[in-house]
């Protein structure tokens, strides 16, 4: 811990008119106040508001943020006052201490009515003065640094999930790399502790076995840049822990597939010299196309400069490097806090870039869905933040939808959405939210979620809960479906089957349930003779499989309700099979074309055209065509196949109609017997994991 006249010292180093007597003050005011309270580590309270101060220091920041620094937990933790704070240290300091204080209450942002002021509290916090900002982003820090020493593993967690979710993006916003880099593996450390150790671990192997490769690409580089005259300071690192698992996850790749863990830096006199050392490193290695950014000349919105390019060092190595000043360097590490360094004569203003735009917004601002809006400060670069009508916060990944919000706020709101609204407007469910999103999910009481959702939803939350919800539907109806299939197996036993035959038939089939057996039924887990079999023993000796005996006997099909000697045939835009109900439509020729009662080209007819018709009693053999939508992934066209296979089908053709990862689509002609061979090949199919979505074409 920094004693009185270190902390002292060090200002006076950096800004030599400082209030030397009121830092002294502002000192000892801390000391005194919180007295004998004590940290988790057993040391004095007082020992965070001076580290923090000392951190502010490292900033070179004006004295006023260096007293609201050691004052920033008293008001908070003690019996200080605002008002006894503004009589001992002025106004400006009060009131960033006011500020910070009102920050600390909504970190953890309340999923009530209420997340929209405290929201609305911390932006006019950080739009009024920046130094509201970097005092708590130096607190937040220097808690993590001691967050080890808090016993209860719940409290750990949820402060380091703070941490990785709203002050290490804010800290990035900000351009605060330096502190956001420390925030997120201090934070990763105590939410994935294995995933930490074991990358950490083989960073340590790696740097064992290269035997100092990062200083040697290191030189390579420079002396190539000396040679052109360039006279530069290059450095190199491997990529820290955090950022690597990042790299994991995202390209779900093991840790010895990622290539790129170096990353370098070349620091020049100049911007023209910057180019001139990319040109030179982009000539004397390989570079990866795709890969360049050019910071400089288009400077991120925190201000962040820098050129960024990969190379591919040596036979196949990737690393990354940047390019950029000395000026550049200081601001893309301690970014608006280095615009914020005290100078003398100089005062901070109260807005810069982006804080103008949030303060011009929340100005106008007078309710919450218009506050709300200006969120869209994009402090999260790979998740984003919306918020229900009341204010509630729900933290998504990029690229999240209404129906992940939805599933978010609760399971059963997921599955009942049928339609949303964001920012007062009706979207598409498939809408994809951007950061400070109002999204109000509209219910239906008979709804259900659907399958497309699959198709466009992101969370693991709500893709789990679909699947879910859509396969207990599914099993009810291929329930459903069975029960009216055992009816019809019935009638063909030499026996009249009552409950107790039932019972019986359960026991041999080693089931509990009459729904275990429909529901096996109807997804064609279990044969006809199988369920006759058990049902009545021996009944089904010498009996032909029927599915079977129509494909060797041929089609047999007849059509009631035509004029004797009129030919028909078959539509191929529907494909009726014998079961289904049909209806005749004349041809200029004559002939009858046969349609399925709800067959939409019967639209274009005329009704007098129709002819009322009905399959022969013994009419068997007909083409029907399916649509199938398969996961985009090895086995499941073949896990199709066996299912075609295991039901008795001959594929007539099978054509791919549509690849929108992470479903193929296709469209199937099968050689079916009737309607209920046809049904059961649509339940297998459905009831399958390789199968998103089923159906007649």
């Amino acid at each position: 811990m920094l004693r009185q006249y270190e902390l002292v010292e060090r200002v006076l180093e950096y800004d030599p008119d400082a209030d030397e007597a009121m830092l002294n003050r502002a000192y000892v005011y801390t000391v005194q106040k919180h007295g004998t309270q004590t940290r988790a580590s057993g040391d004095p309270y007082f020992s965070h508001p001076v580290e923090v101060a000392g951190l502010m220091t490292d900033l070179k920041l004006d004295q006023e943020t260096i007293a609201t620094a050691l004052l920033h937990d008293t008001v908070e933790d003690t019996l200080a006052t605002i008002d006894d704070i503004e009589a001992n240290f002025g106004q400006d300091v009060a009131r960033l201490v006011d500020g910070v204080t009102k920050l600390s209450k909504i970190e953890q942002m309340p999923e009530n009515e209420r997340a929209a002021e405290n929201l609305r509290k911390f932006l006019l916090a950080m739009s009024e003065d920046i130094r509201v900002l970097l005092v708590k982003l130096g607190d937040r820090l220097h808690n993590m640094r001691t967050l080890h020493f808090i016993k209860k593993p719940e409290k750990r967690q949820r402060i380091a999930r703070e941490t990785m979710d709203i002050s290490a993006p804010l800290a990035e916003r900000v351009g605060m790399y330096e502190y956001m880099r420390e925030m997120q593996l201090l934070a990763f450390e105590q939410l994935e502790p294995e995933a930490f150790a074991t990358i950490t671990k083989r960073l340590q192997q790696i740097r064992e076995q290269d035997g100092g490769q990062v200083d040697a690409i290191a030189l390579d580089m420079k002396h190539a840049l000396a040679e052109a005259d360039l006279h530069v300071e290059v450095s190199g690192r491997e990529k820290h822990p955090y950022s690597i698992w990042r790299k994991m996850a995202e390209r779900h790749v093991s840790f010895e597939q990622v290539t790129d863990i170096m990353a370098f830096r070349v620091i020049c006199d100049d911007v023209a010299d910057c180019y001139r050392a990319l040109g030179v490193l982009h000539t004397t290695w390989q570079f990866l196309p795709g890969k360049f950014k050019d910071y400089i000349s288009t400077p991120k919105n925190n201000g962040y400069r820098s050129l960024h390019t990969s190379l591919i060092y040596g036979k196949s190595m990737r690393v990354e490097v940047q390019i950029r000043t000395r000026d550049m360097h200081r601001t893309n590490e301690f970014g608006l806090a280095a615009h914020w360094a005290y100078k003398h004569g100089e005062r901070p203003d109260g807005a810069v870039g982006w804080l103008r735009d949030l303060i011009e917004i929340v100005d106008a601002s007078h309710d919450a869905e218009e506050l709300l809006e200006h969120t869209r400060m994009a402090i999260y670069q790979d998740r984003i933040f919306a918020f229900t009508p009341k204010g509630a916060l729900h933290q998504l990944p990029k690229g999240s939808t209404a129906v992940d919000f939805a599933f978010a706020v609760h399971t059963d709101l997921g599955a009942q959405t049928v339609g949303a609204k964001i920012n007062g407007r009706h979207m598409p469910l498939r809408t994809q939210l951007n950061n400070g999103d109002v999204v109000e999910i509209i219910k239906g009481k008979n709804a259900e979620p659907q399958m497309s959702w699959l198709g466009f939803v992101v969370t693991g939350k709500a893709r789990a809960a679909i699947r879910r919800a859509v396969r207990l539907k599914e099993r009810g109806e291929i329930a459903d479906l069975g029960q009216k299939l055992y009816d019809e197996i019935v009638t063909r036993v030499p026996a009249k089957i009552g409950k107790k035959a039932l019972r019986e038939a359960l026991k041999r089939l080693d089931m509990e349930e009459p729904e275990d057996l429909f529901y096996a039924i109807g997804a064609a887990k279990i044969t006809d003779r199988a369920v006759m079999e058990a049902l009545v023993p021996g009944c089904t000796e010498g009996m032909a499989d029927e599915d079977d005996e129509w494909l060797r006997s041929g089609k047999s099909l007849s059509i009631r309700g035509l004029t004797p000697g009129v030919g028909y045939n078959l539509a191929e835009c529907c494909h009726p099979v014998p079961g289904d109900r049909i209806v005749g439509l004349r041809q200029q020729d004559k002939a009858v074309e046969v349609h399925a009662i709800d067959c939409h080209q019967l639209a274009t007819g005329i009704d007098n055209d129709w002819l009322d018709l009905s399959w022969g009693r013994r009419s068997r053999g007909a083409v029907g065509r399916l649509r199938v939508t398969l996961y985009d992934r090895p086995g499941t066209l073949a896990e199709m196949a066996g299912i075609f296979a295991q039901n008795a089908v001959n594929v007539k053709s099978l054509e791919q109609t549509q690849l929108d990862h992470p479903f193929t689509t296709y469209e199937v002609d099968l050689e079916v017997a009737d309607l209920a061979h046809l049904t059961r090949i649509l339940s297998a199919l459905r009831a399958s994991d390789a199968v998103a979505q089923a159906e007649r074409a």
